[in-house]
């Protein structure tokens, strides 16, 4: 099954951003992640269309199944 970490901030304009990495470790610890999170925060890593990222919103991982009915 694919997982997806999801990192989501609200951005300067109130708009969420996020930031997601695949293939994430299988035990994540919340405050591990916290911390990245303030990391990428303090260091103002990354300018969304809304402006910089502001504020922690939430993290969460997505999992996704793909079943192949059919290859061609």
């Amino acid at each position: 099954m694919e997982q997806t970490l999801r990192l989501i901030y609200r951005n300067a304009e109130g708009r969420t951003a996020t930031v997601s990495v695949a293939n994430p470790h299988e035990q994540l610890d919340p405050a591990e992640v916290e911390n990245a999170m303030d990391v990428i925060l303090n260091a103002d890593a990354f300018d969304t269309s809304g402006g910089s990222l502001v504020e922690k919103v939430r993290a969460e991982v997505v999992s996704r199944q793909v079943e192949i009915i059919n290859e061609f």
